[in-house]
């Protein structure tokens, strides 16, 4: 994929003084660490390494990341290495996809309390998916799974939902055998919807009668019980909406798939087209009408209030693994399990993620592989080299 011409840190420098001013009282101190993160990112503020061509003598400097998880340029190389690491535990079934979403009522809670409600959120939908799997009705059967949180939609808007993809099938009560879905779609929809509903009713009610949930003043008046349990009576008239696509390919295919989910970030720089210094105009995809492609433009300061309300809290897990897979007993259910599917792992598929290794570029004269040069600071940089050509 080629360079994009705009970045979000392009706009960030020329209106994130501007936005800060109109915005300090509401801006986090993480918000802020990532604001400076991703505007120092690839620059000499991070210093870097001189490399050179063994071939033909060229030297250039790369500038180190800054390796932030909201920052639009790092996620490529953590994803690959996380994906490298994730291809050793697939299986050899199908997948599918799940997706559970909250409703657009909870998004002021969510905003003013994301910690304990995207914990929720994880601890609804798995505890519904292991609940309903394990039920003989349905499958009867011990399942595992991975979990993404996103927390964004499109157009940078508020919308909590996690990705989940799950192996088709699971172990059966005894571990002696794998049991094959009943279900085109896993698990039945409906039900996994009203369970998830009531697990995450459940947990707000235990979580307020605790006095664990804050409210902003726009919320105020739900600190009042009868306030706050009519609020959940409403939430009970709603369908939730989970939804589960069919079951994809193998390995290969899960892997391409997880690849568009678990290292993204509110907004790629890819998704950018235009910045006047005050607009900012970007695609986006409307799933509301066919997924129909569509420009948006909001003013600079705008969209940064829209990026940073997707800034997790520091130290938030937003990949996780459940069931079988839980780190507590993964290697193990993992290594039963290609014994009961009678599979072995296969050897890696080529244009698979290929594992780790040292970062090479290579020569814009000639083409060989550049020579890596040891990391330097910003003071290092500047006193060796009179120039700075970033990579």
């Amino acid at each position: 994929m080629s360079r994009p011409t705009l970045e979000v840190a392009d706009i960030i420098r020329a209106q994130g003084d501007r936005f800060l001013d109109s915005q300090r009282d509401s801006v986090s101190y993480q918000q802020l660490k990532v604001l400076k993160a991703i505007t120092r990112c690839r620059t000499a503020a991070l210093g870097g390494h001189i490399d050179d061509c063994p071939s033909c003598g060229h030297q250039a400097i790369s500038y180190n990341s800054c390796r932030n998880r909201h920052c639009p340029k790092c996620q490529s190389q953590a994803r690959q290495r996380w994906l490298a690491a994730r291809e050793k535990e697939l299986l050899g079934v199908s997948y599918f996809h799940v997706v559970f979403t909250l409703p657009h009522g909870l998004i002021p809670l969510c905003q003013r309390n994301p910690q304990l409600l995207y914990n929720l959120l994880f601890r609804a939908s798995a505890a519904t998916m292991l609940e309903i799997a394990a039920d003989p009705k349905h499958l009867g059967a011990e399942i595992g799974f991975l979990s993404i949180l996103h927390t964004w939609g499109q157009n940078l808007l508020p919308h909590p939902h996690v990705h989940c993809v799950i192996p088709t099938g699971g172990f059966s009560a005894d571990r002696a055998r794998w049991v094959h879905p009943k279900y085109p779609f896993f698990l039945p929809v409906k039900v996994v919807s009203r369970v998830f509903r009531g697990k995450f009713v459940d947990g707000l009610k235990r979580a307020y009668r605790r006095k664990k949930i804050h409210f902003s003043r726009a919320n105020a008046a739900l600190e009042e019980p009868k306030h706050f349990h009519r609020f959940l009576r409403t939430l009970f008239r709603e369908d939730w909406v989970v939804y589960a696509k069919p079951a994809f390919g193998g390995a290969p295919q899960v892997l391409r798939y997880l690849g568009r989910y678990t290292h993204r970030v509110a907004i790629s720089n890819h998704r950018l087209l235009a910045f006047d210094g005050e607009r900012v105009t970007f695609r986006w995809k409307d799933y509301a009408h066919g997924n129909k492609q569509r420009k948006m433009t909001l003013a600079a300061t705008e969209f940064l209030r829209r990026f940073l309300q997707h800034v997790l809290p520091r130290g938030f897990v937003r990949i996780r693994q459940f069931g079988f897979l839980a780190n507590s007993c993964r290697t193990a259910r993992l290594s039963l399990a290609r014994q009961l599917l009678t599979v072995t792992p296969k050897p890696r598929e080529p244009g698979g993620p290929a594992e780790p290794g040292p970062e090479t570029w290579r020569c814009p004269r000639c083409g060989a592989a550049m020579r890596i040069g040891p990391n330097l600071t910003p003071s290092q940089l500047a006193s060796r080299c009179s120039f700075f050509d970033s990579s």
